[in-house]
């Protein structure tokens, strides 16, 4: 299968409405024989992803939290001591579907 290449520039674009469109993307809802069973989506690279504007107090505010699964295996993480490609794509994982074709899909965001 031959995949389509999208470069996008990230320069002042907020994270979820970029991550809207690359979601979109990935899955390949924008071709008109899209079909949601199979893996039709391109292949997306990201520039400039440090220079997202990111509104508001969310950088001071906005945490991430990830558990272990073990008792008080809670951790948590500001979104200033993160790194923008993690911001990103987490943001993208989050919109896509959750079944057995979204590893293959995130796979496909690639940062330049």
């Amino acid at each position: 299968m031959n995949r389509e290449i999208y470069k996008i520039d990230a320069t002042e674009k907020a994270p979820g409405r970029l991550a809207a469109e690359i979601s979109i993307l990935l899955q390949g809802k924008n071709k008109a024989d899209f079909n949601p069973a199979t893996d039709m989506g391109g292949v997306v690279h990201i520039e400039n992803v440090n220079k997202m504007k990111i509104t508001g107090a969310k950088k001071e505010k906005k945490v991430y939290y990830s558990h272990s699964g073990f008792p008080g295996g809670l951790k948590r993480r500001l979104m200033k001591n993160v790194s923008m490609e993690f911001v990103l794509k987490h943001a993208v994982l989050k919109m896509l579907p959750k079944n057995r074709l979204q590893a293959e899909r995130i796979k496909r965001l690639k940062f330049i």
